[in-house]
């Protein structure tokens, strides 16, 4: 017998999580799972993210076969979160794609990063912690900072040979710490290499990135390698050395 398109009732887990938060707006309730939507869209907002988290949920959850939904009763009110995931009926059914030997690896080598002092902006601890892992994995020395003033002083103290910034950030963006940044003195660190790593990926949001100072324009979510290559090139290292 086929399975059923759509199982029945028994055969879903439900999970539902709520808050006495800030609520959802009824216009803005059927957009919340779309992506880089946002109630409040400023990039110098208090509040930090970029409208991906929610459309990424309802992605993964989509490709469990399940369904997401929001309800809230306004602004102020909180919200619920309810999701409906079928049930495994046997783990033994389940494909699972075997690891990749090491023939199937690509043979390049990401440059490596000795000795490379490199600044992380980012005001997402997640995002912080990611970039810092690989570049150190590589042998980079980094520094982070979480805001424009601390990216400033650690200019000033660790004298990174390369920034890695993201855009959207409270209070003062990316763009703002770059120009900063270029208004100070070479000896200062004016004109130190940087790359923008950022979710803002649109062709407009490129150009802005670059007209600021931005050597490179790098699109979240990052491939490490390329992130890395990225680094070395602004860095004017090539090659697996």
């Amino acid at each position: 017998t086929p399975p059923a398109l759509c199982p029945p009732p028994s055969a879903f887990a439900q999970i539902t999580v709520s808050d006495t938060g800030k609520g959802v707006h009824p216009d803005f309730l059927p957009h919340v799972f779309e992506r880089f939507r946002q109630a409040d869209s400023s990039i110098t907002r208090s509040h930090g993210g970029l409208g991906l988290g929610l459309a990424i949920v309802r992605h993964m959850v989509e490709l469990h076969g399940g369904t997401v939904q929001a309800d809230s009763l306004g602004e102020g009110q909180g919200a619920t979160f309810t999701v409906r995931l079928p049930l495994l009926q046997d783990v033994r059914e389940m494909a699972i794609d075997p690891l990749p030997t090491s023939e199937e690896l690509s043979s390049d080598e990401p440059p490596r990063l000795e000795g490379l002092r490199v600044l992380v902006v980012d005001d997402e601890s997640d995002a912080r912690e990611l970039v810092t892992t690989v570049l150190r994995s590589q042998g980079a020395e980094v520094a982070i900072a979480c805001s424009v003033s601390e990216a400033l002083r650690q200019i000033t103290e660790f004298q990174p040979q390369v920034m890695v910034s993201d855009i959207g950030m409270p209070l003062e963006d990316g763009y703002s710490l770059m120009r900063r940044v270029r208004s100070l003195a070479i000896e200062c660190g004016g004109r130190i290499p940087a790359v923008a790593l950022t979710a803002y990926a649109r062709e407009e949001d490129r150009r802005r990135a670059l007209m600021v100072g931005f050597q490179s324009h790098v699109a979240k979510p990052v491939n490490p390698i390329e992130l890395v290559m990225v680094v070395a090139s602004l860095a004017g290292r090539t090659g697996g050395s």
